[in-house]
């Protein structure tokens, strides 16, 4: 892979996996006190100097509890500040003649998460604010000609803090490791479009006690009680167009 290449979020959960694995070469991956995405000014010339030709687009706001608590916040940096690089990229594109590729990590939650087995194209209904954040940027993101846009769900297996999970709460979640080579693998083969990446279908109980042997199942009411938003009930999703794909 030739490309400079501008991680933004390289401090979290994926951002840190992407940068430890070290399978994308000429990254760069700026802290927020040195890049902040909503600063216009800052990522033009960021862009520029170090000849960016491919975005991985990572920053967010992304737990559910804190948008739901600063909705404005998440619209601002999970809308604006894609919004900001997708702006960056067409003027670049209209003044230099030079595309740059974007990878924009969207979210399993832009469906509605009840009924399971959703493609790509599926009816988009998020159920939550952080859901409608990713839907909202997605939609900025499809104004560009090479973009890719990833729909999934993560967890790092040495970050399951919690002693209990539900077994009737469905996902396609992968371990962030995971994600990281299947997004390399995408990236290197030129794939443009929106496409779930995850695994098959299976309980949030199941899932983790791969890792965590002495964690107990629950219900998904046992969860709800202590929660005052909603939360998946089955978002697994279709899968055929990346195994087409690989």
């Amino acid at each position: 892979m030739k490309n400079n290449i501008l991680l933004t979020g390289g401090s979290g959960t994926l951002g840190k996996t992407i940068i430890n694995k070290n399978i994308f070469k000429k990254i760069y991956f700026p802290t927020k006190k040195k890049l902040n995405i909503l600063n216009l000014k800052d990522l033009e010339k960021f862009i520029i100097s170090k000849k960016i030709s491919l975005i991985i687009h990572c920053a967010a706001l992304a737990r559910v509890k804190e948008c739901e608590k600063y909705p404005l916040k998440a619209m601002q940096i999970n809308v604006g500040g894609t919004a900001n690089i997708v702006s960056i990229i067409q003027k670049i594109k209209f003044k230099y003649n030079k595309t740059i590729k974007l990878v924009f990590i969207s979210s399993d939650a832009v469906y509605a998460s009840t009924k399971g087995n959703y493609s790509e194209n599926s009816i988009l209904d998020p159920y939550n604010i952080y859901g409608w954040t990713k839907l909202a940027a997605e939609i900025q993101v499809k104004t560009l000609n090479k973009h890719l846009i990833i729909r999934t769900r993560f967890f790092d297996k040495n970050k399951i803090y919690f002693k209990k999970s539900a077994n009737n709460i469905f996902t396609s979640s992968l371990e962030v490791n995971e994600l990281v080579v299947l997004m390399h693998k995408l990236i290197s083969k030129n794939f443009y479009g929106i496409i779930n990446v995850g695994r098959k279908k299976i309980s949030d109980y199941d899932n983790y006690k791969v890792y965590k042997k002495n964690i107990k199942h629950c219900s998904k009411s046992e969860i709800m009680n202590k929660l005052n938003f909603k939360i998946a009930t089955d978002a697994s999703l279709n899968l055929t167009k990346l195994k087409k794909f690989l």
